[in-house]
């Protein structure tokens, strides 16, 4: 069967929202866009993998065009060899658009692993379903908060079921797909690895994201995080995420409850060492300072600032910017909505 052109696109994702480190997510209107075409006169034989693909935008300059190494096309390929199928149709076009900042916290390789998953679902015609998608997503990326927001769009709280031994031996081992000598992963069979929950939000509240021209490597703000924590920080986390996720469905949205509800004590002030700048931001922009400010928090490892505001959009980010120009730290910054809708596939 000769398949239709067709275009995936994947929200950018916002995680650790708040006090909700690893726990929730939301979709943001900033797209990844996958367009394929799959034309038989167009030849492709000298590549492995029957395919070519085209990447602009973000770091276009570094990312890999070899299908095997390119994080998309690579994630396709794996859920496809998980379904006995190994090489993409002869003719075969990829072109992706991504306007996603890497390494900010804005879930870049969350929207190209999910971009990935469902490429590979369309080629494979495997018809799985978004839940089911996400499960080989967690095979390969075990935090599922960028995941399930970029997939399922909205405000998104996740948990994972914990992984027989078989299966955390086989989690994260991506690569052997790509090596002969290696054994290959096994197709996931067992559902159900994401519990997820959609929570409500106002539609009042938008999303200003303020982007500091620098990256924070994921390990790297994983490293600086402390094996254990004390009961009184665990309590006021749990505390402030029991209050959050209903503060933010209000019909009128009480600025100084959510902004008290999105403080945290679990990874942003040992992410601080990071990011020069982010005590001072976390500590005095306020409701107070900044009328229509809602909320402020790292956008997942940072070191993106998210803040949540009703108005006053422009000051908000001016404000912010202006305390990383201190440290000498360049900013641009974007005003998001929520995508409702997560990931999409159009023909």
């Amino acid at each position: 069967m000769t398949l239709k052109p067709f275009s995936i696109k994947v929200p950018a994702s916002s995680a650790n929202i708040g006090p909700g480190f690893d726990v929730l997510g939301i979709g943001l209107n900033l797209y990844l866009e996958i367009k394929v075409e799959v034309d038989p006169t167009k030849d492709t034989s000298d590549d492995p993998y029957n395919a070519k693909i085209k990447y602009e935008g973000e770091g276009a300059e570094n990312v890999p065009l070899d299908l095997g190494k390119n994080l998309v096309t690579q994630t396709a390929l794996y859920i496809m060899r998980c379904n006995n199928i190994n090489k993409f149709p002869p003719g075969t076009h990829i072109h992706v658009t991504n306007p996603i900042p890497l390494g900010r916290g804005l879930g870049s390789s969350g929207a190209a692993i999910v971009g990935g998953i469902m490429l590979g679902n369309e080629i494979g015609q495997l018809k799985l379903s978004k839940e089911r998608m996400l499960d080989y997503c967690l095979l390969i990326e075990r935090h599922p908060d960028n995941i399930a927001a970029a997939m399922l769009g909205g405000f998104v709280g996740s948990y994972l079921n914990e992984l027989s031994p078989q299966e955390t031996q086989d989690k994260n081992v991506l690569w052997r797909l790509f090596y002969p000598s290696q054994p290959l992963l096994r197709k996931s069979t067992k559902p159900g690895l994401l519990l997820k929950k959609l929570y409500n939000w106002n539609k009042q509240i938008k999303c200003v994201a303020i982007i500091p021209k620098f990256e924070v490597k994921t390990d790297d703000s994983r490293a600086v995080l402390p094996e254990s924590y004390t009961r009184p920080d665990i309590i006021f986390n749990l505390q402030r995420l029991a209050i959050l996720t209903t503060a933010l469905t209000h019909e009128t949205p009480n600025n100084k409850l959510i902004y008290e509800a999105m403080k945290d004590k679990i990874h942003q002030p040992y992410r601080a060492t990071l990011i020069p700048g982010l005590v001072e931001v976390l500590n005095c922009v306020t409701p107070d300072s900044n009328p229509g400010l809602c909320g402020i928090c790292l956008s997942g490892a940072g070191p993106t600032i998210l803040c949540l505001a009703t108005e006053g959009f422009d000051d908000i980010a001016k404000t912010v910017i202006s305390i990383f120009n201190k440290e000498n730290v360049e900013c641009s910054w974007k005003l998001l909505d929520l995508a409702y809708d997560g990931a999409t596939v159009d023909y």
